[in-house]
């Protein structure tokens, strides 16, 4: 790559970033970053816990937005002088060095850019993520286990905290659903676009016989309650409660009392579990916590289902299937909707999955601009 391509390139990665700074609008995220560090310094702030934790974690926020956008601009500076050195001083290696960093630069202010198509109502809340086996035997519920643990595995890199509230393990192997919360800035905006029916298609490991069979999952992913939200208390009457002991792969104790909770909405038959804490009151509460984000969901589904219906769109295709696992006999994950495919099987299980998610926020934009 010459000095001409780097200064080329460098140019439009610095004009996508200006662009991206303008929708974000810097001032006044600056603005908001006095306001909080003010607030932050009040004495009293920990008097009202949830109100503080909320303030101290979009200041986090905030401040690692800055960061991030003021390092990318030293960082375009920084190797546009390593490009210049590497030519300089015919060096193969250091200018391969920079090539990396070029390509490293590219890919986070892509991921910037991707982040500011992220502007619906609850795209910026922390959500909750459940993962169900479907028809295909113990191969589905291995599948459902490896997409569990795709979700988790992504998350981990990229900041965001996560929390299993609970897992029921499958006889055979894997797992019959498992429900877990992924917590931070945009949490939600990312991980909708992977609500849908996920298939695979492999050689069983469970098969004497070796014989290819095909598995599906479905993922669902709902948007953290906040305390504004309006939903009213669900009348006791409406609730069935179990209680049960925790328990582990194989049916082995997790706890030797009945702290574990299951909660049945009768009128609609959804049914959310939660056993990570020790208490009963906890997992209760996160249940329940859980459930109400579930039903006020399934609210602006219904009322979205209408407006569709009077607008004659069709969005089934967020319920159909929307992505293939292939390992036999070639190996190639594809997203239906997008188009957007990769061989890497391990590494998309292993959580690498940044290039499906923006092309599902990308397909899911040039919907909204098309019903527009």
């Amino acid at each position: 790559m010459t000095s001409v391509d780097v200064s080329a390139d460098l140019r439009e990665l610095k004009a996508t970033l200006a662009s991206v700074e303008a929708v974000l609008d810097l001032p006044a995220l600056r603005r908001e970053l006095s306001e909080l560090e003010a607030a932050a310094a009040d004495p009293g702030l920990w008097d009202d816990p949830d109100h503080a934790q909320k303030l101290t974690s979009r200041l986090s926020a905030v401040q690692a937005e800055l960061k991030k956008l003021a390092s990318l601009h030293e960082r375009m500076d920084d190797v546009e002088v390593l490009f210049e050195l590497a030519e300089a001083e015919h060096d193969p290696s250091a200018a391969a060095e920079a090539g990396a960093e070029l390509d490293s630069i590219r890919k986070a202010v892509d991921e910037l850019e991707v982040r500011t198509l992220l502007s619906g109502e609850y795209d910026e809340r922390d959500c909750v993520v459940t993962v169900r086996s479907g028809a295909g035997g113990a191969d589905a519920c291995d599948f459902a286990e490896q997409l569990m643990r795709m979700y988790l595995r992504w998350s981990e890199p990229h900041g965001f905290g996560t929390e299993v509230y609970d897992v029921s393990y499958a006889e055979e192997a894997g797992i019959r659903s498992a429900t877990f919360a992924v917590k931070g800035p945009y949490a939600y905006g990312h991980l909708s676009v992977e609500q849908g029916t996920h298939r695979v298609v492999r050689i069983s490991k469970y098969d004497n016989q070796g014989r290819r069979q095909t598995g599906f999952a479905a993922v669902e992913v709902v948007p953290a309650l906040e305390q504004t939200d309006e939903i009213e208390d669900i009348p006791e009457d409406e609730i069935r409660v179990d209680v049960y002991r925790s328990s582990g792969p194989g049916g082995q104790g997790v706890n030797t009392t009945d702290s574990a909770v299951r909660l049945t909405h009768l009128p609609t038959g959804i049914v959310v579990s939660c056993q990570n804490e020790r208490s009963q009151l906890q997992n209760k509460a996160t249940a329940m916590a859980v459930l109400k984000a579930k039903l006020l969901q399934r609210t602006r589904d219904e009322e979205r289902a209408k407006v569709d219906e009077l607008r004659g769109s069709a969005t089934a295709s967020w319920g159909d299937q929307m992505r293939s696992y292939v390992e036999h006999p070639y190996q190639m994950v594809k997203d239906l909707r997008t188009g957007f495919e990769t061989a890497d099987v391990k590494g998309v299980y292993d959580g690498n999955i940044d290039g499906f998610l923006e092309a599902g926020i990308r397909w899911r934009k040039s919907g909204e601009k098309s019903a527009g």
